[in-house]
């Protein structure tokens, strides 16, 4: 129980974040990702911020063996910049400059009642259960399971 009232407080936390800083407005999204044209800077301060508290955060999880509420700590091991992680970089980021949303900002602005949002989280949805299936297929057909 403790584990999802921490979950809760967290998701709480982030997503009055993303409100506070604009990341729920697509129109202050797409006037950041237009730098030829009318660019907005200030998600640039939001995004320094992320990043300077998400290096600390990790150079603390490094010294942990384990998470503040007791369970094991699971960081990521890999290092290799493969096709994989460039393709889906190059789709996320064509799905937020088309959009102005992604994944965060789209949960909190449908919580909100937002229409766009709506279409934005069901199509990103059905992007998961299709990577899920084509994942799913492509390890049948290395491992012959039915």
């Amino acid at each position: 129980m403790k584990d999802r009232i921490a979950a809760f407080a967290v998701g709480l936390l982030f997503g009055l974040g993303l409100i506070l800083a604009g990341m729920t407005d697509p129109s202050k999204v797409l006037g950041f990702l237009d730098l030829a044209g009318a660019w907005d800077p200030s998600l640039a301060f939001v995004m320094g911020g992320a990043i300077l508290v998400g290096l600390g955060a990790f150079a603390l999880a490094k010294r942990r063996s384990a998470n503040f509420l007791g369970g094991p700590m699971q960081l990521p091991t890999t290092t290799v910049i493969d096709r994989r992680l460039v393709v889906g970089s190059m789709l996320f980021g064509a799905g937020w400059g088309l959009a102005g949303f992604c994944p965060g900002p789209a949960i909190v602005s449908l919580g909100a009642g937002q229409s766009k949002a709506a279409l934005f989280v069901l199509a990103m949805v059905a992007g998961m259960a299709i990577f899920e299936w084509a994942e799913h297929s492509k390890h049948r057909t290395l491992t012959g399971d039915p």
